[in-house]
């Protein structure tokens, strides 16, 4: 099943790659393959777009960039099972990263995607190089996450028209400078035969529990279990995560390095690519310099 035919015009993915259980995973990449993997995985209900411009300059960095739709979103399949867990997901990343042959990446994961590297890593499934978080920690507030399935809750029977795709976007981001042109949204919806408008996710994947405590309890024992080097990025307009939140993960986790992006919103990298891209530039200029040693 899909949310209908994508829109033309709207990017084919430069690559295919097989999940867990044999779930087809869309992919683009940017950069030169033999530099330092760097694996962008996005937040609930985005897509791989949402890396575009980090994946451009971390590529003109020197490293090779690769964002890949979560399954259920954008072009990668939706699962028959409708599982879209945590572990679901890290599964999905570690068959990618074994497809790209290399075996210690720098992960960077915002929100949903940030979760998954954490417990990947937390855990012991990917021997990673780095790890970067964006607006996401262990604790965050139940404020925002309503937010966020209030948002992606609209319009069950589809938008009439992208003008009111638009409109949805920017009652949900007011932060963010509405685009003049609407043709950046095509590739974020899916056409019916209905003639409607939907989101490209599998609806399946908002219908899962959620248990905020357990979650927290995890994500606090992935956190006390890190080594690497960790950057971690918050928005400052953010309802997901507050200065508090990303305190106490800085405490679960003292070597780690913090930034505050304070004119973004959850969005961080959609809201001000240019301060992140910076920001995780120079972190991994320091801690996984392409064609040197890690310092």
């Amino acid at each position: 099943m899909t949310a209908g035919t994508r829109l033309p015009g709207t990017p084919e993915p430069m690559y295919r790659w097989q999940g867990s259980s044999g779930i087809g995973i869309a992919g683009d990449a940017w950069g030169n393959p033999d530099g330092p993997l760097v694996v962008l995985q996005h937040g609930g209900g985005q897509t791989r777009h949402a890396w575009k411009g980090t994946g451009e300059a971390l590529g003109a960095a020197g490293y090779y960039a690769v964002a890949f739709d979560a399954r259920g979103h954008g072009d990668s399949d939706w699962a028959p099972d409708g599982l879209y867990g945590q572990d679901a997901m890290v599964q999905d990343l570690k068959c990618v990263i074994a497809a790209l042959g290399q075996h210690r990446p720098v992960l960077v994961g915002a929100s949903m995607g940030g979760g998954t590297s954490l417990v990947a890593v937390g855990e012991d499934h990917v021997d990673a190089s780095a790890l970067i978080m964006v607006d996401i920690a262990p604790r965050i507030e139940t404020k925002g996450i309503d937010n966020i399935q209030a948002f992606m809750s609209q319009k069950p029977e589809g938008f009439g028209s992208l003008e009111e795709v638009a409109e949805a976007i920017a009652t949900y981001q007011p932060q963010r400078v509405r685009p003049k042109s609407l043709d950046g949204l095509a590739k974020n919806v899916r056409l019916g035969s209905d003639g409607k408008y939907r989101w490209h996710w599998d609806p399946r994947y908002r219908a899962g529990t959620r248990d905020l405590e357990r979650r927290q309890k995890r994500l606090e024992a992935c956190a006390r279990a890190l080594t690497l080097p960790t950057l971690l990025v918050r928005g400052g307009l953010s309802d997901v995560l507050s200065e508090a939140g990303a305190q106490h993960f800085l405490a679960l986790c003292p070597h780690s390095e913090y930034v505050n992006v304070t004119s973004a919103g959850h969005m961080v990298a959609g809201d001000r690519n240019d301060v992140f891209g910076t920001s995780v530039i120079d972190f991994l200029g320091r801690a996984i310099p392409p064609g040197g040693q890690r310092l």
